[in-house]
């Protein structure tokens, strides 16, 4: 057998795991309930999808979807793309704490935000004592939330690129008579283009699917895709009109991970890059330190002071009264004391981490060769799905396709793990994959010209080389774990909460000291994901475009 033939034979050997996982807890449960909705005795009701469609409230929440979506985008890149051209320029004291800093939000749980911009423009909250202002039950809300939640993205995506870019380029046509603007439209823009359009593209798909922060701040009045299907499924229980707008979402998302495929292929292509430690200088003259200020102005208001208030008002009661209220079973919505929930949360994000850590791990190595076959990298477009398909959907679908032998585990402590894990695999694969694809090929054929098998060419050459980047995969799968919401809600037991479950209901329940509780909990959950993000930082290990 020659070595090629060897070397693929063992990449879809490693491709077994992966496929097998998503197939039996992503396309199974995902599958079983839009069959559950469309399907009757007569068979196939595929007339329900006009019937659903033709419904001018349902197309009022497709509408409204799709335009906060875009406006978010938008709203983003203006607000985080000076971000990140001070970032990428720039050299100034504390640059690193202030990249953990604007990083922190992006690994924030959903709930979390939510409850955060509640405190600062929600009834009782930060604007509304200070001067009667409240955002919440508005659309602002939502997108000032949004905004704080994908800043992040544009700056490490964009900004990692521009840092690397070389600035003698832009120096020449300034050299030749090209005014600053024009320089930097007809050299600097080009260049960075794919870049913004994977950014922009991301952040619409993380708005498009938007569900904890629209549930919170959006109240009755605003309604995403996401949100309706949890409306559909949990209150009305219409399974049709469920598995309609899934089909919507999942074409939607299908679609934007395609044109996301094919602008990550544009970045691929030569450009002249050089050491990002070079290209920051620090700012000269009044325009550039205005800029610095700006920026620092615009993080401390969107990104700093929505945490410091939640903070603050989890410590509003006496004595820290909140937290001690939170190790008492009040006999309510749990049946256990809130305080459970840390450690429940741990526990699985823990187990979701090594299952994430695992199936993504196998993948990304089999997913390392460029000219791998076309099921290989259709499977690579596949590994994205379960960040912007409905999670709301998995979660319930997991309760209707694993209730019988021998997929019955409903009543398993797993099902929680597995449904993170889910989300934690694309983010195992995207940290890894730029990584492997790194490393000198030439060092795996001589392993193999020497004798070594694949897994012992792969261990003794390439986890050596990787091990940095499967801590730091391990470590985004563990935050990410740890905030997932949408299908959690729905299949964590009333005996055993998860934080953010546990935030969101508190929330919904009247009170003071309810409230309370839930900043309380938000605020646990938000220090414990920023621990995991400093660590992170230490140990980061970026591609050659910066982008983690």
């Amino acid at each position: 057998m020659s070595p090629r033939v060897r070397s693929g034979a063992a990449r879809l050997g490693l491709l077994a795991l992966p496929v097998a996982f998503f197939g039996v807890f992503f396309a199974y449960p995902v599958a079983a309930i839009v069959s559950r909705g469309l399907r009757t005795g007569d068979g196939w009701q595929f007339g329900r999808l006009w019937d659903v469609l033709g419904d001018a409230g349902i197309r009022q929440v497709l509408w409204f979807t799709t335009w906060q979506a875009l406006v978010s985008t938008a709203l983003t890149l203006l607000i985080a793309l000076p971000g990140a051209y001070v970032f990428a320029r720039f050299a100034f004291p504390g640059k690193q704490v202030l990249r953990a800093v604007v990083t922190v939000p992006f690994v924030l749980p959903t709930v979390v935000v939510g409850t955060a911009f509640l405190a600062l423009v929600g009834r009782g909250g930060l604007l509304d004592e200070l001067w009667g202002v409240r955002l919440d039950t508005t659309v602002w809300a939502i997108l000032l939330a949004h905004v704080f939640f994908n800043y992040a993205v544009v700056v490490r995506t964009v900004g990692g690129l521009w840092a690397q870019l070389d600035p003698r380029q832009e120096e020449a046509a300034r050299m030749l008579g090209a005014s600053p603007l024009r320089a930097w439209r007809t050299v600097t823009l080009p260049a960075l283009g794919p870049a913004v359009a994977a950014a922009a593209l991301m952040v619409f798909l993380f708005t498009f699917t938007s569900f904890g922060v629209v549930q919170i701040l959006g109240g009755p009045t605003f309604s995403t895709l996401e949100v309706e299907i949890y409306r559909q499924t949990s209150e009305i229980f219409d399974l049709s009109t469920a598995a309609v707008l899934t089909i919507v979402q999942f074409a939607a998302v299908g679609a934007v991970l395609a044109v996301h495929a094919w602008t990550v292929r544009r970045r691929e292509s030569a450009l002249r890059l050089v050491d990002a430690a070079t290209t920051a200088r620090r700012p000269r003259g009044a325009g550039q330190w205005a800029l610095l200020g700006g920026v620092l102005a615009s993080v401390a208001v969107l990104l700093v002071l929505p945490p410091a208030v939640l903070v603050q008002r989890s410590l509003a009661g006496s004595g820290f009264g909140y937290y001690r209220a939170l190790t008492k079973d009040d006999g309510g919505v749990f049946l256990v004391p809130p305080i459970e929930a840390v450690g429940n949360s741990l526990s699985y994000a823990l187990a979701a981490t090594a299952i994430a850590v695992v199936v993504g791990g196998l993948a990304a190595v089999a997913l390392t060769r460029r000219d791998a076959g076309r099921f290989v990298r259709g499977f690579d477009a596949l590994l994205m799905l379960p960040l912007g398909v409905s999670a709301v959907t998995v979660g319930f679908g997991f309760l209707i396709a694993l209730d019988e032998p021998p997929l019955d585990l409903r009543a398993t402590w797993i099902l929680v793990p597995l449904a993170q894990a889910l989300v934690g695999v694309p983010f195992v694969v995207r940290t890894m994959l730029p990584v492997l694809r790194a490393v000198d090929v030439r060092l795996r054929e001589a392993a193999a010209v020497l004798g070594a098998s694949p897994w012992r060419a792969w261990r003794e050459v390439d986890l050596p080389l990787v091990r940095r980047a499967l801590l730091v995969a391990a470590g985004f799968a563990f935050a990410v774990s740890l905030g997932e919401f949408g299908a959690t809600v729905f299949i964590a037991r009333p005996d055993n909460p998860t934080l953010p479950v546990a935030v969101a209901r508190l929330l919904g329940r009247p009170g003071e000291l309810n409230y309370g509780q839930a900043m309380a909990l938000s605020t646990i959950l938000m220090v414990v994901c920023a621990v995991a993000l400093l660590v992170l930082e230490r140990l980061r290990v970026p591609d050659r475009t910066g982008e983690f």
